[in-house]
């Protein structure tokens, strides 16, 4: 390994070989929240939506579509499903009277904390001596390829 830049050929090779073990490993990540939800009480969904309120504060169905890259029928869902289970309310948005924000209550704080509470506990059982170099770089890596991708997006470009 080297700390020179990769030719892009070479780069497109070694993010060839990230998506390799990203889609699997979100896909196991996912099998196992949802293999957990009757413990956790919420499906994978409902979590995103509490997660991005945890940390983002109130937004609007319209907001955490966008931020999530999901259609803003399904946060609508799960917005629903978390209004049910009383871990989010709706209230008036003073930038905008026909869109409202989401709010999470305090039993939905309460509810994502014991979520993620229980997924830093699994997380903490990685290996391999990781440093937080390797962490950084790799949140580099990928939030890199998440912007190219939703260049070529916006652009309506095809892969190659």
């Amino acid at each position: 390994m080297t700390d020179e830049p990769l030719p892009p050929d070479a780069l497109a090779e070694r993010l060839a070989e990230v998506y390799l073990v990203v889609g699997p490993l979100y896909r196991k990540v996912q099998r196992i929240v949802e293999r957990d939800q009757p413990i956790m009480g919420m499906s994978v969904g409902v979590r995103a939506v509490l997660y991005q309120l945890r940390r983002e504060g109130d937004m609007t169905v319209p907001q955490m579509a966008r931020t999530q890259d999901l259609s803003r029928q399904f946060v609508q869902r799960m917005v629903n499903d978390a209004h049910t289970a009383g871990w989010v309310e709706i209230v008036e948005n003073p930038a905008h009277r026909r869109s409202h924000l989401v709010r999470v209550t305090p039993a939905g704080v309460s509810a994502i904390d014991a979520v993620i509470e229980r997924e830093l506990r699994l997380l903490s059982r990685v290996g391999g001596d990781i440093t937080e170099a390797e962490v950084g770089a790799t949140l580099r890596v990928l939030t890199e390829m998440l912007n190219a991708l939703a260049v070529t997006e916006q652009h309506g470009e095809s892969a190659p």
